[in-house]
């Protein structure tokens, strides 16, 4: 059915697109590993432990996601009822839409902008790293979460096109 081709195509993007989280938390562990193997400043010592947190942090993240939405594609498959999959995964596609829109497009700006501020207001070496860390890997997130909510969006608008569709 072209319901569940949908849905299978669009969480098969998701776990392409949760990939990224994981490449990212790789190039902050790689950072990590450089601040401490060649790390003789005062600052670049700094950068030893919220790059290592914020790389762990995008892992969990990424590997978290790959494994539900590779779940969520096994699922498709057993799924047999296209009415009630159908509005399941509208009311999903809703509820997800208007998490990203308070978290991705409103919790993160305010935090970004609050390191930000910190990083002006606080001459500690430490603070500073653990600011523009959390600025960076805030980043990340809103890149690759604002991609996802767009791919929602549309495959929002699908669900909604097919559902017209069928009545």
């Amino acid at each position: 059915m072209e319901i569940f081709k949908l849905a299978t195509d669009w969480a098969k993007a998701e776990v392409f697109s949760s990939k990224f989280f994981i490449l990212f938390g790789v190039f902050f562990i790689l950072a990590f590993l450089g601040f401490k193997q060649l790390g003789k400043s005062e600052i670049a010592k700094a950068y030893i432990t919220p790059t290592l947190v914020a790389g762990i942090l995008l892992l969990i993240i990424g590997v978290g996601l790959v494994y539900t939405n590779t779940a969520r594609v096994k699922a498709f498959t057993k799924d047999n009822n296209a009415t009630v999959f159908l509005n399941t995964e509208i009311s999903r596609a809703e509820k997800s839409i208007a998490e990203y829109k308070l978290i991705v497009f409103k919790v993160i700006p305010v935090i970004i902008v609050v390191c930000a501020l910190l990083i002006v207001f606080i001459d500690k070496p430490n603070w500073r790293a653990i600011c523009i860390t959390t600025i960076a890997m805030m980043i990340v997130i809103l890149l690759i979460d604002s991609n996802a909510h767009s791919r929602i969006n549309t495959y929002h608008k699908q669900l909604l096109w097919v559902k017209n569709q069928n009545i």
